[in-house]
């Protein structure tokens, strides 16, 4: 069991199960936000529209019985590509508040190829000039 113990917290297994289970709830966050708050005052807006009904019938239901209809529901596909947007908006926020790029190693260029080498390097990495 210390095994598994060490390699959840060595490795970004636990991180990304963390993302995976807040990225769940903040999916259906934003899906109520897109289709409670967003829609209808949009769908009102363009006339009274309600996009989680429109849809295009290819076959019609039979017997009465709507399960039989086939049809693309183009509108519910609309608040789904919404909802996606948001979510990736804000996701995109708080990785770019929360992930830092690490400051770049302190380097020498190469005089001959202009390759980038470590301070103390005396020969250069890519074309083993001395330096």
């Amino acid at each position: 069991m210390s095994g598994f113990q060490a390699f959840l917290l060595k490795t970004n297994a636990l991180a990304l199960a963390i993302g995976v289970i807040i990225g769940t709830a903040l999916g259906t966050v934003v899906n109520s936000l897109v289709n409670d708050i967003l829609m209808p005052p949009i769908g009102m807006a363009l006339g009274g529209i309600d996009f989680a009904q429109l849809k295009t019938v290819l076959k019609p239901a039979t017997g009465g019985d709507p399960a039989t209809e086939v049809a693309i529901r183009w509108g519910l596909f609309f608040n789904a590509v919404i909802a996606f947007i948001i979510v990736a908006f804000v996701v995109w926020q708080i990785s770019r508040m929360l992930i830092k790029e690490e400051a770049a190693a302190p380097s020498k260029a190469c005089p001959f190829c202009k390759e980038p080498n470590a301070i103390d390097a005396s020969k250069c990495r890519a074309c083993a000039s001395a330096i």
